[in-house]
């Protein structure tokens, strides 16, 4: 294993198979190591067991809780209501969108610099055509879906368990409180029915990501692509910062892929990896400090995932946003875009 930070709670020393733990990503029934997370986010102190395989990388939590909705309350950032803007940002915000998902649009490219989507500019190298046909799985709230009908694109559909009821986005845009399985068996088991799948980083919250995966491959035409951004534990924050690497967030992300990991289950899902990116922020190092400090990250009223006020100085917060640029040029970012495609076959 690579070098940790000391402030890992080993449960023990890696253990063998003989306690009957098996990877759900590559079924190893062999060593892993164990790690002791405290849940951070909101503070609430619960404490999860997480194992790491050592044969595919990939961190998972043990004993998924019971009632995981109680971690996905309304201060759950992707939850939160978005603010109602007037014409002149809806129209600025139209304009960086239109650049980032590849139209040229030389205001939306100044914006898209000072006023940046991830999320967004991860479609930008798929080339999409307004007639396609997406599906966003665990969107929360829609933000995503809202930002591709706002530049014309037509056919959008949502699903996330944890929302409280289906969301009404407007234009025939829903985002409904399903499962992704749900949505399979509520159309009979259709195939084919979308050109895109999009996971953005909503892989990691679910327990069983072989099942979904396949769900998501059968919803695909032959050829059809699936985006799933994740965070990865092959990356300097996990090597450095251990259990309070921020993107652990205990227990919310129930599977923590490696790079390795994340292929190997792809592939065994009906896909083929393309490419992966790594599209890591400066959140990984002021999220973790943060983290490391015993500052939670959501406080009251706040909805978005920001510093708490004080804690850094702007030559810090600078610094974190260089290191992660540098860190994602040296495929070691603790967020990656990986591009699959269905299979023809």
């Amino acid at each position: 294993m690579s070098r940790i930070s000391s402030s890992i709670l080993k449960t023990d020393e890696p253990k063998s198979s003989s306690t009957a733990w098996r990877c759900r990503i590559c079924e190893s029934a062999g060593v892993f190591e164990s790690y002791n997370v405290r849940e951070h986010m909101f503070g609430y102190g619960d404490t999860f067991e997480y194992r790491r395989c050592v044969d595919c990388g990939c961190l998972q939590i043990v004993d998924v809780p019971v009632d995981l909705s109680r971690y996905y309350g309304p201060g759950y950032y992707s939850m939160g209501e978005r603010p109602r803007h007037g014409w002149l940002v809806r129209a600025l915000i139209r304009a960086r969108n239109r650049h980032l998902v590849g139209r040229l649009d030389p205001l939306g490219g100044w914006l898209s610099r000072r006023w940046y989507f991830l999320a967004l500019a991860s479609l930008r190298p798929l080339k999409l055509s307004r007639e396609m046909r997406i599906l966003d799985v665990g969107c929360g709230g829609g933000e995503l879906l809202q930002a591709l009908q706002s530049v014309g694109f037509m056919h959008l559909l949502g699903v996330d368990p944890f929302i409280v009821d289906d969301i009404d986005l407007g234009g025939g845009v829903m985002v409904k409180r399903a499962e992704l399985t749900d949505l399979m068996l509520e159309a009979g088991g259709k195939r084919g029915a979308f050109d895109l799948v999009m996971f953005h980083h909503s892989l990691e919250h679910i327990e069983s990501p072989a099942i979904t995966l396949r769900a998501a491959c059968a919803a695909l035409v032959p050829g059809g692509r699936c985006v799933v951004r994740i965070p990865t534990v092959d990356s300097y924050a996990w090597r450095h910062y251990g259990v309070d690497w921020c993107a652990l967030d205990a227990p919310r992300h129930l599977v923590l892929h490696s790079r390795r990991s994340i292929a190997l289950l792809a592939e065994s899902c009906g896909f083929e990896v393309e490419a992966i990116v790594d599209d890591s922020t400066a959140f990984q190092f002021w999220g973790s400090e943060q983290y490391r400090r015993g500052v939670s990250l959501m406080r009251a009223g706040c909805h978005d995932i920001l510093p708490a006020p004080g804690l850094f100085a702007t030559e810090e917060l600078r610094n974190f946003a260089q290191r992660a640029v540098e860190m994602n040029r040296q495929s070691d970012g603790d967020q990656i875009v990986v591009y699959l495609r269905r299979t023809v076959s």
